[in-house]
């Protein structure tokens, strides 16, 4: 996999791994996480993932010239409680779902650690989903962060969405 800074003609495809994330957890009755509907329908997320291709902080994996995979570092986003030193801040990861085992998010956090790096940041920090079985959570705990802080982010007419801040030091 390549990785290369992603520009707003990737949008659509980072969309796409969005979307295709959405359908695979639908199938397998994970809708407490990102609902049921499509990514790149929702205005907001269009709005979001154009914004980080703006700010230059979004970054894509490429295989055979086919997007595989999206990064997207920066500040953290405002629902997360302020980092206590230099830090960069995972703020999207998604993997095309078919190329499941290919270490793909692993790469990506690769990529992240040597931006923060060469940023002069101490430390790494994502949020992720930490509802449901916890398998997220746990994924990044394989990934070398440890937990931090938990916190919810209130939804209107429905359960709050439970998230978990993890942090790596650098």
């Amino acid at each position: 996999m390549t990785i290369r800074r992603a520009g707003r003609d990737d949008v659509p495809a980072v969309l796409a791994l969005l979307d295709g994330a959405t359908e695979w957890l639908v199938a397998r009755g994970r809708t407490d996480q990102w609902g049921t509907a499509a990514h790149s329908t929702s205005p907001r997320r269009v709005e979001q993932i154009t914004g980080f291709a703006d700010d230059g902080g979004l970054w894509v994996g490429e295989t055979d010239d086919r997007v595989v995979g999206a990064l997207a570092v920066g500040a953290a986003l405002d629902y997360v409680p302020p980092a206590t030193e230099p830090e960069l801040y995972v703020r999207l990861l998604v993997t095309d779902r078919l190329s499941t085992g290919q270490n793909l998010g692993g790469l990506l956090l690769d990529h992240a650690r040597r931006l923060a790096r060469a940023d002069g940041a101490r430390m790494l920090r994502v949020d992720c989903f930490a509802g449901g079985d916890g398998a997220l959570v746990r994924y990044y705990e394989r990934q070398g962060f440890t937990r931090d802080a938990e916190f919810a982010v209130p939804r209107v007419n429905d359960v709050d969405w439970l998230g978990q801040v993890l942090v790596q030091h650098l």
